[in-house]
């Protein structure tokens, strides 16, 4: 029998209703361990979204360009699914959208050609393609420090769209989903209007501690390198009188929902369940998000397909038990491919070694979640997938 360490460690807890992990960042449990995101989506029906929705149709005519002469707003996209429905709402309502993408790290085939079919609904596009030598170099910072390959990305759909709106003096962004509202953040979180400032960015925007500043003087960065990334000055936000809105405060949000619609209106599914997922048609526009979702998994102990399984419990669309088994299944697998492309070809373009990047997972896997031996080493399943301290005891994992 093998021995092992931590035999001491705290259970790691799920929600009694979907069934995610309590360690997913901003997400709290009450007194019957039911989780912020189950009882935010409780309180929908009795939300009243007529009233939001005519709240919206109010917000846009305030903002709308009275003679034509500019656009009416600006729609971060990614080119997926959310971003096929976002830009097909405001065309409904009438607007005249400019749709900006800050193009991910490591763009994929698929998602250049969604991209290239948002355009063709009917809309004026910029796409802000930062300084790949750049981008490079802070995806290996960011790797090695916090163990997010996808901060610059994470970053620039926040920056670069606000930039662009103080630049062109589009006031109105409008954003699609609020995580924190959809996933449990804190109310302030989920309200009608963000903020659009510096410290929003580095609390919720994807940021993890890590801030712009902090990457000048490493691996030959300046600042005027890291312009994409800063947001404007705060005289200048407020000269323009910026406001940042997310859609899915106002109309319900499904992301289930969102994917029908857009296939109606030509977006590309990747055809069978992209790995470590449970669906065919999320998060495809860049091959670096598998390396992503195993460090969420590394460290929060859950991972894409847990997120996905929970929203859809959320909906009735699966029981609990039914998506903890999936979860099981596909949760927590090593990243050797994402969307067909190798791993060793993804790090090779940031001058990383499959050795190191291994060594840099054993740096995050939390301890206090994940088995080892008395060497220190994690003990893995048949599959190679690592243990939990809960794998031992279904009753754990059921509630």
């Amino acid at each position: 029998m093998t021995s092992e360490r931590g035999q001491g460690a705290p259970r790691l807890r799920y929600c009694r209703r979907c069934g995610i992990a309590e360690t997913r960042p901003h997400l709290r449990f009450d007194e019957e361990t039911i989780c912020s995101a189950c009882r935010a989506y409780e309180r929908r029906p009795a939300i009243a979204w007529e009233d939001r929705q005519r709240r919206f149709l109010d917000l846009v005519e305030q903002y709308r360009s009275k003679d034509g002469s500019n656009w009416d707003c600006i729609v971060p996209v990614s080119g997926g699914k959310d971003s096929h429905y976002q830009t097909l709402m405001v065309l409904e309502m009438g607007l005249n959208p400019l749709i900006v993408m800050a193009t991910t790290d490591k763009l994929s085939d698929i998602g250049r050609r969604n991209f290239d079919n948002l355009k063709k609904l009917g809309v004026d596009a910029i796409e802000v393609d930062v300084n790949p030598v750049v981008r490079r170099k802070l995806n290996r910072i960011a790797l090695m420090r916090i163990g997010d390959i996808s901060w610059p990305e994470h970053v620039t759909i926040f920056t670069v769209p606000v930039r662009l709106s103080v630049q062109l003096n589009i006031p109105l962004v409008i954003w699609g989903e609020n995580t924190e509202d959809e996933y449990g953040g804190p109310d302030e979180a989920a309200s009608e209007y963000r903020l659009i400032n510096r410290s929003w960015l580095e609390e919720f925007g994807g940021m993890n501690g890590l801030r712009v500043a902090d990457m000048v003087g490493q691996l030959g960065i300046t600042q005027r390198d890291l312009i994409a990334y800063t947001y404007p000055a705060a005289d200048d936000l407020e000269r323009t009188g910026s406001v940042g809105v997310y859609l899915g405060y106002f109309f319900p949000w499904d992301g289930l929902s969102n994917a029908i619609l857009a296939k109606a209106y030509g977006f590309e599914t990747y055809g069978k369940t992209v790995e470590g997922s449970l669906v065919d048609y999320e998060n495809l526009d860049n091959y670096q998000t598998g390396i992503h979702d195993y460090f969420m998994y590394l460290k929060y102990g859950f991972g894409r397909a847990a997120m996905l399984a929970s929203l859809h419990v959320r909906r009735g669309r699966l029981s609990r038990r039914q998506a903890m088994d999936l979860v099981r299944r596909h949760d927590g697998r090593f990243p050797s491919t994402y969307l067909g492309h190798p791993l060793e070809e993804i790090l090779r373009d940031i001058g990383m070694s499959l050795e190191q990047f291994q060594g840099i997972c054993d740096r995050f896997t939390n301890r206090r979640i994940f088995r080892q031996d008395n060497n220190g080493r994690f003990i893995r399943d048949e599959a190679g997938r690592l243990v939990k301290f809960n794998d031992d005891n279904p009753e754990d994992a059921e509630g």
